[in-house]
């Protein structure tokens, strides 16, 4: 792994370019898969990304060509994981100004007694930074208890139960978790004295009150027909908010089903400055998501199936390693000062034999197999009623 070696003496920029275009088509790709419904909706695409690659990096064969199909990562993983220790020394750099604070960590959590191979580990602590704390599993809550004070640490108390009762069981090998924590001020803040309760319209006919913030000077704006963006830049100029506005009120499902990388760079393209009265609510959002149920859809499957994933590079062994659940945990607060966000991604794998409990309502069915003929078909919500 000499690359390790040469990456610090040669400009971070020109290494992440094509990392960046696949994380960002993930982003969209993802959130095209889990906007379906109301509410807010809320995610961490690079935490995701991070936690994966950690993963990814010890796949092979149709698992690791699935994965990469699915996240939109290089099939040659050295480059990848190139790119990836690349942008975290970027983001490592920013964080070190003093302008904002930004920061990620990974930690892997193999089962104690459970042995990962040592290119495996010497690679992820290379390019991700992972520190390795086997724990035992035996003990569910300690071992639960255990990562989520980790996890809480990591992202400043604003993820503090990433790892729920019932996620992890004797049964589990590996958690590998990614964690980021970010917190800027606005480049230009708020005056709270501004902010006065105003409507905001939920549907075309239905409002709620909010506070809206409010400030007049000169931002990146783009301006459409059915479409308005606006730049938000945080303190130091190096990160920024965008804000996508579709101008009919019940405009939303339409905007993201136009939502591409291809629209979305092009949208940004078109942003000047102007002065512009800029008008934003005050909100604060947590939003938690299982992403297994979303990757299988975009093609990563085998990495699910006991019997199909080939995660040897982690294992040295083609079988017996799986993923079971990828939890995905994200907060945002915005408010006159500025913003702050954490998020955190973890993958539980099991081994063994996959279980199969039913311990809550259910289907059955009986068939006459050759034809397929079903004979009888119920349901059981309650085994202990007649």
């Amino acid at each position: 792994m000499d690359w390790l070696a040469r990456f610090g003496s040669e400009d971070p920029a020109l290494w992440t370019a094509d990392l960046v275009q696949g994380n960002n088509a993930f982003a969209l790709d993802l959130y095209a898969q889990i906007r379906e419904g109301t509410g807010n909706l809320f995610v961490s695409p690079y935490s995701i990304s991070s936690a994966l690659a950690l993963v990814y990096a010890g796949a092979r064969g149709e698992t690791a060509e699935q994965m990469a199909q699915a996240l939109r990562f290089s099939p040659d993983q050295e480059p990848l994981h190139r790119q990836f220790a690349a942008l975290e020394a970027r983001f490592r750099a920013l964080g070190g100004l003093g302008t904002i604070r930004l920061r990620t960590a990974n930690r892997l959590w193999p089962r104690t007694g459970y042995d990962l191979l040592a290119d495996y580990v010497r690679l992820l602590k290379a390019a991700y930074g992972v520190t390795v704390q086997p724990l035992d599993y035996g003990d569910t809550e300690v071992a639960r208890k255990t990562i989520n004070r980790w996890v809480a640490e990591q992202t400043e108390d604003r993820i503090k139960n990433l790892i729920l009762p019932g996620n992890l069981s004797a049964g589990t090998l590996l958690v590998l978790v990614n964690a980021i924590y970010f917190k800027g001020n606005w480049a230009s803040q708020f005056d709270p004295a501004l902010t006065r309760e105003a409507p905001f319209w939920v549907s075309a006919a239905q409002s709620v009150p909010v506070p809206l913030m409010t400030q007049t000077r000169t931002f990146s704006l783009a301006r459409g027909r059915e479409l308005q963006v606006l730049e938000l830049p945080y303190e130091g100029g190096d990160l920024s908010m965008l804000v996508l506005l579709p101008a009919a009120r019940d405009g939303l499902a339409e905007l993201e089903a136009a939502l591409t990388l291809e629209n979305l760079e092009l949208w940004i393209s078109h942003l000047w400055e102007d002065e512009v009265q800029a008008q934003l609510p005050r909100f604060k959002l947590d939003y938690r998501l299982e992403v297994q149920d979303y990757l299988p859809p975009l093609g990563m499957i085998d990495a699910f199936l006991p019997h199909k994933a080939d995660f040897s590079g982690i294992t040295g062994q083609a079988s017996g390693f799986f993923i079971d659940l990828i939890i995905h945990q994200a907060f945002v607060q915005v408010d006159e000062a500025g913003t702050e966000a954490a998020a955190a991604t973890a993958i539980v794998s099991r081994g063994g034999p996959p279980i199969f409990r039913a311990d809550h309502p259910f289907l059955f069915l009986i068939r006459e197999n050759s034809t397929g003929c079903i004979l009888f078909l119920g349901r059981v919500a309650n085994p202990t009623a007649s």
